[in-house]
């Protein structure tokens, strides 16, 4: 048997690293594409870019709102993805996106407690108990929030395969957040219809493969979250 020459393996070991390392830069490259919304709201507060219009608690709102459905939407399609291109590094952008989605959800939660409602508790409540579309929208922050909460490796250790069944609350959050949106909507409903139809085919999908696979190797914790 022929040995391969030192330059051979010098060039088979550069391919194997960067093929090691192109999931770590998709994460960080993914991460940042992900906080530049942020970026761009904090400096539209600040006045730049034409400001936030002559209803700035409004557009916080349907702003934060948006990055909240849209990195959600994004989370919920990683494993589609990855069953499809049979890509397994993607999945460690799943955690990543969900906490993306948290924390744009956290900054609307804190708008419109703080910013929209002063921290007036009487109407929280009232909001809370006369709104449906604010009941909705606070149980899918609720949702996000325990899920970020038990998010880590050690949650996951603790949890075992309950974490898997935990983490499946991911799709209740996604429906509560789309009724949030359709109950808030008062006329043009086409980006709402889009998050909806987005929703559908991401549990439709699962639905499929959850009756394809075995029932003795459902619910067993992945790495890198749920989906």
């Amino acid at each position: 048997m022929s040995r391969a020459s030192p330059a051979t393996r010098v060039r088979a070991g550069r391919r194997g690293a960067r093929v090691q390392h192109w999931p770590r830069i998709l994460w960080w490259v993914v991460l940042s594409a992900g906080l530049l919304p942020a970026l761009w709201l904090g400096a539209r507060t600040a006045g730049a870019f034409g400001g936030l219009g002559v209803n700035p608690i409004e557009t916080l709102l349907t702003d934060s709102g948006t990055f909240t459905i849209i990195f959600l939407l994004l989370a919920l399609s990683v494993t589609p993805l990855r069953r499809l291109t049979g890509q397994a590094p993607i999945l460690r952008l799943r955690r990543m996106l969900g906490l993306l989605a948290f924390g744009y959800a956290t900054a609307h939660f804190l708008i419109w407690l703080g910013v929209d409602l002063f921290f007036d508790w009487q109407l929280i409540i009232e909001d809370l108990t006369t709104r449906p579309f604010v009941m909705a929208g606070f149980a899918a922050w609720m949702i996000l929030l325990l899920l970020a909460a038990t998010s880590t490796r050690g949650a996951m250790t603790l949890l075992k395969r309950h974490w898997t069944r935990l983490h499946r609350l991911v799709y209740l959050a996604g429906i509560l957040g789309v009724v949030h949106i359709v109950w808030l909507t008062r006329a043009d409903y086409r980006e709402v219809t889009l998050y909806a139809l987005a929703l559908a085919t991401l549990l439709g999908m699962r639905l499929f493969w959850a009756l394809r696979t075995p029932r003795k190797v459902r619910g067993e914790p992945a790495r890198n979250g749920a989906g």
